[in-house]
């Protein structure tokens, strides 16, 4: 029964995130799901590219640095641990796709229909909302039943998948597929009892750096 509600949330919770971005996808357009539609150019204030890049590096550096410093025996450093799993292989799987489908993004001809373009057209799906919300899957699959506030992390997520779109980087549903895609990872990651890369790695960089010195 607890297992049955602890499935139940976390779908209620999977719902709810949705919906920021069906509201963002409201007008019609093109593309396989009729979404589609190439935003008006922004770079600046808070949409500025070089701010959707420190996001990026953020991310990495803080995976990289909580697991190697916390380690996996730590409950947060666990989670850290299931985002470097969550993050790697979301991260091979966008790069997968995108080589597969190698759609043209937005500013590549404004037809969101341009699919199997070949080499340099990488717009499906979007490997930062990838990366970011693959981050933040464990956390908040981990703790949303006992602190629902850790939901607040899907605004990183959210923010750069508004941001692509307004950088004329991707289109709706490549967002979409990269929020879908990075999260689907970060919540099987979050069911594992060890992490992949803990049980790939030496035992050494798992223990944490805080506990050695």
């Amino acid at each position: 029964m607890k297992q049955n509600r602890a499935k139940s949330s976390r779908a209620t919770l999977v719902a709810c995130l949705l919906l920021p971005f069906a509201w963002s996808c409201a007008q019609a357009g093109g593309g396989p799901f009729g979404i589609d539609y190439e935003w008006s150019r922004d770079n600046s204030g808070i949409w500025a590219r070089s701010n959707q890049l420190d996001l990026e590096y953020a991310v990495l550096a803080t995976t990289g640095a909580g697991a190697l410093w916390l380690g996996n025996a730590d409950p947060v450093g666990h989670q850290f641990w299931q985002s470097v799993d969550s993050e790697l292989l979301s991260g091979i799987a966008a790069q997968a796709l995108k080589f597969s489908f190698s759609r043209a993004r937005p500013y590549q001809g404004d037809n969101p229909n341009k699919w199997f373009q070949g080499h340099g057209d990488q717009s499906f799906p979007s490997g930062e909302v990838t990366l970011v919300s693959s981050f933040v899957a464990p956390f908040v699959f981990d703790n949303v039943r006992e602190h629902p506030w850790i939901a607040a992390l899907e605004i990183l997520p959210i923010y750069d998948a508004f941001a692509r779109m307004k950088a004329q980087g991707h289109w709706q549903s490549d967002v979409v597929a990269g929020w879908l895609l990075g999260t689907g990872v970060g919540y099987w990651t979050s069911t594992w009892r060890v992490p992949l890369t803990v049980r790939m790695l030496p035992g050494g960089l798992s223990i944490g750096l805080d506990r050695r010195f």
